[in-house]
């Protein structure tokens, strides 16, 4: 029986091939848009049922943690000790255990970087460029650093010590980022085992090699060699997920898709310089070693402050950078019913903190917290802790209060990263010659921004578990949908994009790949993953369903896999499920095709009913004939004086006096025969349309994009009126390429004018076709001017090397 990524696999298979043709249709070439996606979503059982929620007999695994670490603050180095307690919650049996190992994705061995590609635009971090036409290959300096550094020091995790709980060695084999560890006994459903091992690896430095964790040195501080920022994540060997729907997701690490991992509680004791502040996954259990008294009754203060209180200023952090320490201290955390843990540690650190309030018996208040070196400036101070305040209020109202005790938010290397409780942000301010630093509204928008996006995280799937390995867009695209949410209820004016129109570019383009692709295999990763699903999820819900049902229907999702792993089909079936709405059409077109919005209004045609009086019908043509173009040659032949009858007035006969609409007697009594003959409603009805005299307009609408969505219009009238109309995506059911459309408006309301997609709602990729009659739309040009197409041609050798060397400044200094 085909697994659920096999079935994934099988489709698009499938899809690429005339097979899918057959399927959908043998002869002619009607496409059912609105096809059912039962053949596509796997069958409903006892785990995930035909609603979309978590069945009667759902499961999943627990797995509790207990780690000792140690920073080498000099040696950039992490040594630890873990201690891992699996429970077997499956009906399987288990006769081994497979283990993330994400740190090897680093080696020089590993598939990650012997399956690299010259010119990968998609990898995360500094990219090469093949040669194209005329130019020639490129390296970039940040490309040549990275190589440097991954070849300098030995990557990847060091293991030792695989034991089970009785001291006994266990097999353990590893296979690139994953390790797999043979039970001496094999491990029965309701079952638990306990085994640990020693690890250790060399931290990468972030700016350099661009990963999700690693140290940042700040070589111009006092301490040269001393000063630095650690991010910890994916520090550790993790248990990979074993599910219903794939067993083991052991999937290798490339580099680009996340992961899933299970729940369980941790405790961690992190052993640093005993100036560093420790930020971490989890809450502080002996502040009374690791803070001062003063500390400790400033973070009482937070809890009910009005804005953020320093636990440790920016005054003594700068002491701090100053002073140095060789003694270590250790920091004791524990986290309870987390996937993950991660942390941070630095002298540098400034760190804020401010309690926020929300209606939940188990975390009434939350510490919201923001660690930062002083580069981080008035930007971090004034709005990073707010803003993890402000993602909580949005991402609540839509999901469920946040769960857990802290939310933090922590700069340094790492651009954007999120884990339980803690979060890795960039941005910063920019130091300027007189010692100030300023920050632009770019900066401004990017710090809220990521702020808001990877406290998001903390929901999405910190909490609700997607797995993005597989599906990207369900944790980064429903997380760039809310925090889309949050940044316009944050600031209105400040743009801060997934607006429809900011995803036509992509969707037209020949890269773009269904949504549903693999994460690795994605090559523009952002539009696919975070734009598309976001502007999809936003027409989803201010289009299609409106804000009342698309949000008690999300509302639902998150409440039923809040702790859960949830799949695509999870998501698809309880959309539908609480909202009432079929939305198969939208999930097929959006998420499972590259066809794009394009929905051209061709043409409109109005019409006039006809009464059947001859004596008004013909007299209504005659005055149609007279206002068509008089013919250019009778027009200029009566010019010329060349029309016969005009100049022999005198011989004339009945049809100079009757022309073809003259009404007769016989065209008179075969009406009255036809009124007659109708019945009594019949008569009525058209009696009252003939006095009604309306307009009768049919609208003749394209759908050259190949995406079925709704057709929203602005109709203008004569007399300066305007309404809007919109035409749900079913009127393409039967008829998916072309639709006519008829209106009806009352007599002297005159249409002048009808615009398709008025306020760019549906991510249309072509507003040239959606005016009748067309319009002229306003555009820019720029004048330039040309440039050489041969540098070596124009070069004065004779001159340059002559030209006095110059010095590059800070050289000098």
């Amino acid at each position: 029986m085909l697994n659920w990524a096999s079935r994934f696999v099988l489709y698009f298979l499938i899809a690429s091939t005339p097979a899918l043709a057959a399927i959908q249709q043998t002869k002619g070439d009607f496409q059912d848009k609105f096809r059912q996606l039962d053949e596509v979503l796997p069958t409903p059982n006892v785990y995930r049922n035909a609603a979309g929620e978590p069945g009667h007999q759902y499961w999943q695994q627990k797995v509790d943690y207990q780690i000792d670490v140690k920073l080498n603050e000099e040696a950039r180095t992490i040594t630890a000790s873990e201690t891992i307690h699996y429970h077997n919650n499956s009906p399987d049996t288990l006769r081994y255990l497979w283990l993330h190992l994400d740190q090897n994705r680093f080696r020089a061995d590993s598939v990650a970087e012997r399956s690299k590609t010259f010119g990968d635009g998609a990898s995360r971090g500094p990219a090469t460029k093949s040669s194209h036409g005329d130019q020639p290959a490129a390296m970039s300096f940040d490309f040549l650093r990275q190589q440097q550094a991954m070849e300098d020091r030995p990557l990847g995790f060091t293991i030792e010590n695989v034991k089970d709980s009785h001291g006994n060695a266990l097999k353990s084999t590893i296979v690139d980022t994953v390790m797999r560890v043979d039970l001496k006994t094999p491990l029965k459903s309701g079952e638990s085992v306990t085994f640990s091992m020693d690890f250790s690896f060399n931290i990468l430095e972030e700016n350099a090699i661009s990963a999700r964790s690693g140290f940042e040195h700040f070589p111009k501080d006092d301490r040269e060699g001393g000063n630095d920022i650690f991010l910890l994540a994916q520090w550790f060997p993790r248990l990979a997920a074993y599910t219903d729907y794939e067993a083991w997701t052991n999937k290798n690490f490339l580099g680009r898709g996340e992961f899933t991992l299970e729940f369980g509680d941790y405790d961690v004791a992190i052993t640093v310089p005993s100036d560093h502040i420790v930020s971490a996954t989890g809450s502080l259990q002996n502040s009374g070693k690791v803070l001062d008294n003063e500390q400790r009754r400033r973070l009482r203060k937070a809890q009910t402050a009005k804005r953020p209180v320093f636990i440790v200023t920016p005054e003594e952090a700068l002491e701090n950078e100053k002073k140095g320490s060789d003694k270590m201290k250790t920091w004791q955390f524990s986290a309870k019913n987390v996937r993950d843990f991660a942390w941070a540690s630095s002298r540098k650190f400034i760190w804020d903190a401010k309690g926020y309030k929300q209606d939940s018996e188990e975390n009434p208040v939350v510490m919201a917290m923001s660690f930062y070196p002083k580069e981080g400036g008035e930007l971090w101070q004034k709005y990073s802790t707010e803003a993890v305040i402000h993602t909580m209020e949005v991402y609540s109202r839509f999901s469920f209060d946040y769960p857990y005790p802290v939310a933090q938010s922590v700069n340094g290397p790492v651009g954007g990263m999120e884990y339980p409780m803690i979060t890795f942000n960039g941005p910063r301010t920019n130091l300027q010659k007189d010692g100030s630093r300023t920050y632009s509204l770019s900066e401004k928008r990017y710090l809220l921004g990521v702020i808001f996006h990877e406290i998001g995280h903390i929901y999405f799937p910190m909490t609700v578990n997607s797995d993005e390995r597989q599906w990207s867009w369900m944790d980064e695209g429903l997380n760039s949908f809310l925090d889309a949410i949050a940044g316009r209820e944050w600031d209105p004016n400040i743009p801060w994009g997934n607006e429809p129109s900011d995803v036509v570019d992509y969707m037209k383009s020949s890269v773009q790949v269904p949504l549903m692709t693999q994460s690795d295999s994605i090559l523009n990763f952002g539009p696919n993953a975070y734009h598309k699903p976001a502007t999809a999820l936003n027409i989803l819900r201010e289009t299609i369903l409106g804000r009342e049902l698309f949000d008690f229907a999300f509302k639902e999702y998150s409440r039923r896999w809040k702790f859960k792993r949830p799949t695509p089909s999870d998501f698809f079936r309880t959309m539908e499920e609480a909202s009432g709405v079929d939305l198969d059409w939208f999930w097929r077109g959006w998420f499972y095709t590259t066809d794009h919005v394009d929905i051209s209004i061709d043409k409109v045609e109005k019409l006039r009913l006809d009464t059947e009086n001859p004596d008004i019908d013909f007299e209504r043509r005659r005055q149609e004939n007279k206002d068509k173009p008089m013919s250019i040659s009778v027009e200029r032949n009566a010019q010329e004086g060349k029309a016969w009858v005009e100049r022999n007035q005198d011989v004339t006969d009945f049809y100079d006096k009757h022309d073809e609409y003259t009404v007769t007697n016989k065209e008179r009594n075969k009406y009255n025969s036809f009124m007659e003959k109708l019945e009594d409603w019949e008569r009525e009805a058209l009696t009252r349309a003939v006095k009604e005299d309306k307009n009768y307009y049919v609208l003749s609408f394209s759908n050259l994009g190949g995406l079925v969505m709704p057709i929203i219009m602005q109709l203008n009238y004569t007399d300066g009126s305007s309404e809007s109309l919109t035409l749900p995506a079913e009127i393409w059911r039967r008829s998916p390429k072309a639709v006519e459309k008829l209106i009806i408006t009352d007599k002297g309301k005159e249409l002048q004018s009808v615009e398709v997609d008025p306020r760019w709602q549906t991510a249309d990729v072509d507003i040239n076709n959606n005016h009748f009659p067309r319009k002229i739309l306003p555009s820019r040009i720029e004048s330039y001017k040309s440039k050489k197409k041969n540098a070596l041609e124009f070069r004065d050798i004779m001159f340059d090397s002559t030209t006095e060397l110059k010095k590059d400044k800070e050289e000098d200094n």
